[in-house]
Order: structure tokens, then C-alpha cells, then sequence
């Protein structure tokens, strides 16, 4: 059975938001006083803010959040690009008649910004984000309000992501898995979460979907 339906993570999988969510946290560790090195912050990039902050600091974790928040949103368009061969291949995979979606763990807002400034608003059929969903990837919710919302079919379903909770949360939910090679934490840390496929590059669905 071929892949019909593909739903992409948007941060680390389809725009390169990673030296932005790492200013956006040195910036929000430095004025709380607090110090953490670049790789270890690479750590916290994936799962929700709040689990993030409220384990690091219970008592300031809402204000953490929001000064993370304010500063991500403010220098937002100055670091964040499409990575390579990301708009060709969308393209492509519309051309062929695929639904596609978006699966974030990122507010609304910041999911807008950052499909509007790539140019890849206009190719989405459903997008959900972490305001839309009582619980966040890894749980299977968001892929499954996705899938719902497309009227798509499990097995005929593709989750592509750059972490673990990408992974975790296709499979919780049933569908194909991919993992993306050029993910900040590399192909091996991925490949531990056994995704169905791992990416060398974005042309590589091109292949899966047999264009």
C-alpha cells in the first residue's frame, strides 16, 4: 500500500529553527541567572517548553516560558530558513496528489511565522499545533487529529521528523515513521527509535512515494 497522506514536523525537520530555539534559550537561562552549554541545550530542543522549564525550575517555569516566547518570536526572521531541497520536494509531493500536513509541538503562532516566511502555508491541507491538543507528541493525539482531519487512512500515513517524539508519536498512533538524517541530534540518536525510514535528504520521500 503506497504513502497517500505525509505529516511533517515543522522545527528541525522542514525549517531549520535550531540556532534560533538555541539563542532563544541561552537567551531566556541568561536572564534567569542560570548557565548552560550549547550542547546540552541542544537536548532541550523537541519536547514541549513546559517540561523543559518546570523540570529545570518549577517555580519560574511560566515566566521562563514566556520570556523564551517573546525573544523566539522577535528574532524569529532573521534565523530561519527552509533546509535544502525542502520547497522542490513539497512541491513535487503536492504535484502528486499527497495530503500534507504539519504536526508541531510549537504554538500556533510560531508555526504560522515560520511556514509563511519559507513559502510552505500554501502547501499544507491540515496544521496542528501544540494550542489544538490536550496532549503533545510523543502521545499519538496530535498524528491522530491530523490523520482525522484529512480523512486519511493509518496505514497509508507518513510522520517525518527530526526527535525521538516524532517517532514515538507515529508509531503511538499507528502510522509510517521517518527520521531525518539531518536532524541536531544525528541519524544515530534517531535510529534507536527504529522510524520505519530514516532520510538522507528531502528528496529521499520522492523515492518512497516511487515519483
Amino acid at each position: 500500500m503506497s504513502i497517500r497522506t505525509i505529516l511533517f514536523d515543522l522545527d528541525g525537520t522542514l525549517i531549520d529553527t535550531n540556532e534560533l530555539i538555541i539563542a532563544s534559550f541561552m537567551h531566556t537561562f541568561s536572564h534567569y541567572g542560570m548557565s548552560y552549554t550549547r550542547e546540552e541545550i541542544i537536548q532541550f530542543n523537541g519536547p514541549p517548553l513546559a517540561d523543559t522549564f518546570q523540570r529545570i525550575a518549577p517555580d519560574l517555569g511560566e515566566k521562563m516560558i514566556e520570556t523564551y516566547r517573546a525573544h523566539n518570536l522577535a528574532v524569529h526572521d532573521s534565523y530561519v530558513t527552509a533546509f535544502p531541497y525542502v520547497l522542490e520536494t513539497i512541491t513535487a509531493l503536492k504535484e502528486q496528489g499527497l495530503q500534507l500536513g504539519i504536526v508541531s509541538t510549537k504554538m500556533r503562532k510560531g508555526v504560522n511565522m515560520g511556514l509563511s516566511l519559507t513559502g510552505l502555508d500554501s502547501f499544507m491541507d491540515t496544521i496542528v499545533t501544540f494550542d489544538d491538543v490536550t496532549h503533545a507528541k510523543p502521545h499519538p493525539e496530535p498524528v491522530l487529529k491530523a490523520v482525522q482531519e484529512l480523512g486519511a487512512n493509518l496505514e497509508t500515513t507518513l510522520m517525518v521528523g527530526d526527535n525521538y517524539h516524532d517517532i514515538e508519536s507515529g508509531k503511538n498512533a499507528g502510522v509510517l515513521t521517518a527520521g531525518v538524517a539531518w536532524s541536531d541530534k544525528g541519524s544515530s540518536f534517531l535510529a534507536e527509535y527504529h522510524p520505519t525510514y530514516m532520510l538522507k535528504d528531502m528528496r529521499d520521500l520522492l523515492k518512497l512515494i516511487e515519483v
